[in-house]
C-alpha cells in the first residue's frame, strides 16, 4: 500500500541531508553526504554546486535502496540551502564557476565603493539589510568585475535550494526567503526593484522569478528522475533558506517565536509579522507567508567544536569532550573564547576578525578550554539578542535546532548566559522537516502551517535559565565585548 510521505533535501556547508518524513514529522529514512569547502584565497570560501547535486543524487539513491520506502511513496519534495550563493548558470543551466558561500569575503572592496556611490541608506531602506561582502549583490558584482568571461556567459544567478530545484524540475526559480540576499528585492513589497538593480550595475534579469517559499514549481523530470531514482512527476516547490525552514522546523511560525541555531553557524531568528530591520542584523521573509525574521547569524557555533576536537581531541567523542567542560566552573576561571574562527557576521561584521582564547594559565586544562569555547559561542548569541532588543522586540523562550540542543551542557550554558528558557523539539533533523513541511502545505496534505507544526513537531526538553550563573555571565559577557573592542585594530593590522 502506498504511503504518503515528504522528501526534505538540505544543501548545508558541510554535508547535504536528506530525509524522509511521514505527516507526523517522523523519519522513515535518512542521508548524509558530505563534500568539500575550497579556500583558494585568503578571504575565499567556495563550493561546487554539482558537487551538491551529486551528494543529493547518492543520499536519495542510498534512501530508496533501503527498502523502507518507494519513490512513489513520496508526495512531494521541499529543498531548503544555506544563504547567499551566487551560482553563475548560463541558460542551458550549467553552472559557469564554483559559488561563493556564506563565509566569502572577497568582495570587501566592491561592497566599499558601491555604498559611496549609491547611497548606503537608499540600499538599507530597500533591502532591509547593509550592503555587507556575505551577501549575493557583491558577489555578483565581482563576478562582473573579476570574471568578465564568465558573467558575459551568465544568464542567471541562483542560490543554493534554487540551483537543486532547477536541477529537480529543469524551471529557474526564487524563493522569497533567499531573496534577503539580492539588494534590489524590496522586503516589505517583496518585489525586485529595478532601478536600483541599474544602479548598481546590473540587470534584474540576472535573478529568476520570484516563488513563495511552499509554491509548486514544477515536477521532477524524467532526467532527473533516472539520476536519483525518484518518481519522475513527484511536486517539487520552491523551499528557501536553511535558517527559515530550520525556524519552521523548529516550530517558530507564530510572531514573537524565536529559534535559536546551534549547526556549524550559530544565530536566532525571531518571527515577526512586518520587516523590522536593524543595519547590525539580518532581515529575511520567513518561509511561512506574511511572516520576517529578524536573525542574527554568527560563524561560531558548533563548527568551532568540531575544529577543537579535530585539533585537541582527536579520539573523543563530543560527549567526552564536553563532560570534560561539565567540571569546570561557569566562567571558566577566566577563560574567554571569541568564536571568529572565519571573520564574523552579526552584529559586529568584521571580517578581519580572529578567533581568540583568552586567560590561559598554567592552571588551566582542556576542560577550561572546551567550556570557553562553549560559553563563547553562546555569547555570540546573547550579543545578537541583545542587538535585537535596540529594535523594541521581546524574546522570554528559545526553540533550540542544530547539533548543539542535543547537548544538555551547552543548552543551559545557553540558557543561563541569555537569562531565558529554551524548549529543544524533538527532531534534531529541524531543517531537513522545515522543508518537508513547506512541500505538504504546498501539495495540500496540511491544511496550513498550525496544523502542520502542531502534528509534527513536540518539545521533549524544556531547559530554565539559573540565574546565578546568569549573573556571573553578564560579567563575563563584559569582558567578552571589551576582548573584541580591544583587539579590533589589531585584527585588521595582522
Amino acid at each position: 500500500m502506498s504511503q504518503q510521505l515528504l522528501l526534505g533535501i538540505d544543501i548545508g556547508t558541510s554535508a547535504c541531508k536528506v530525509a524522509v518524513f511521514d505527516l507526523f514529522g517522523n523519519v522513515i529514512e535518512q542521508s548524509s553526504k558530505p563534500y568539500k569547502v575550497y579556500y583558494p584565497n585568503p578571504g575565499w570560501a567556495e563550493q561546487d554546486p554539482d558537487e551538491w547535486w551529486a551528494a543529493i543524487c547518492a543520499g536519495i539513491k542510498e534512501i530508496l535502496g533501503s527498502g523502507k520506502l518507494s519513490a512513489r511513496d513520496i508526495t512531494a519534495i521541499g529543498v531548503d540551502g544555506q544563504s547567499w550563493s551566487a551560482i553563475p548558470v548560463d541558460k542551458e543551466g550549467h553552472v559557469l564557476d564554483r559559488t561563493p558561500i556564506w563565509m566569502d569575503t572577497r568582495s570587501r572592496e566592491i561592497c566599499d565603493r558601491v555604498k559611496r556611490f549609491v547611497g548606503e541608506d537608499k540600499i538599507f531602506d530597500i533591502s532591509g539589510n547593509d550592503f555587507l561582502p556575505s551577501y549575493t549583490t557583491p558577489k555578483m558584482l565581482w563576478f562582473k568585475e573579476n570574471r568578465p568571461e564568465v558573467f558575459k556567459r551568465t544568464d542567471k544567478f541562483l542560490q543554493s535550494n534554487s540551483y537543486i530545484v532547477y536541477k529537480l524540475t529543469g524551471i529557474m526559480s526564487q524563493d522569497l526567503s533567499q531573496g534577503y540576499g539580492i539588494h534590489f528585492f524590496d522586503m516589505k513589497n517583496l518585489t525586485y526593484v529595478e532601478e536600483l538593480a541599474e544602479d548598481f550595475g546590473l540587470d534584474a534579469s540576472f535573478v529568476p522569478p520570484l516563488y513563495r517559499c511552499d509554491e509548486t514549481v514544477g515536477e521532477v523530470t524524467a532526467e532527473a528522475a533516472s539520476l536519483t531514482g525518484l518518481a519522475a512527476g513527484t511536486p517539487v516547490v520552491a523551499g528557501g533558506l536553511d535558517a527559515a525552514c530550520g525556524t519552521l522546523g523548529a516550530g517558530v511560525y507564530e510572531v514573537g517565536q524565536t529559534q535559536e541555531q546551534g549547526g556549524q553557524a550559530g544565530g536566532m531568528s525571531i518571527c515577526t509579522d512586518h520587516a523590522l530591520a536593524h543595519k547590525k542584523l539580518i532581515l529575511s521573509c520567513h518561509v511561512v507567508p506574511d511572516r520576517w525574521l529578524l536573525q542574527g547569524g554568527t560563524v561560531g557555533g558548533g563548527g568551532a567544536l568540531k575544529w577543537f576536537k579535530q585539533e585537541f581531541g582527536q579520539g573523543l567523542s563530543f560527549d567526552e569532550l564536553t563532560e570534560e567542560a561539565e567540571i569546570v566552573a561557569p566562567g571558566s576561571d577566566g577563560v574567554v573564547f571569541l568564536p571568529y574562527m572565519s571573520g564574523e557576521r552579526s552584529p559586529i561584521w568584521d571580517p578581519d576578525a580572529k578567533g581568540v582564547f583568552y586567560g590561559l594559565s598554567y592552571d588551566k586544562t582542556r576542560g577550561h578550554m572546551i567550556r570557553a569555547l562553549l560559553e563563547g559561542v553562546a555569547y555570540a548569541l546573547q550579543h545578537n539578542l541583545l542587538t535585537a532588543k535596540e529594535t523594541g522586540v521581546t524574546v522570554d523562550v528559545l526553540n533550540a535546532m542544530g547539533g548543539s540542543a542535543n547537548s544538555v551542557l551547552w543548552t543551559q550554558i545557553k540558557a543561563d548566559v541569555t537569562g531565558r528558557t529554551i524548549q529543544v523539539p524533538a527532531s534534531d533533523t529541524a531543517t531537513t522537516l522545515g522543508a518537508a513541511i513547506l512541500a505538504g502545505v504546498g501539495c495540500g496534505l496540511y491544511s496550513g502551517y498550525k496544523q502542520a507544526v502542531e502534528q509534527t513537531i513536540a518539545i521533549t526538553r524544556v531547559q530554565e535559565p539559573d540565574m546565578n550563573n546568569h549573573e556571573i555571565y553578564k560579567r563575563s559577557m563584559e569582558l567578552y565585548l571589551r576582548l573584541y573592542e580591544d583587539l579590533r585594530d589589531t585584527f585588521k593590522e595582522f
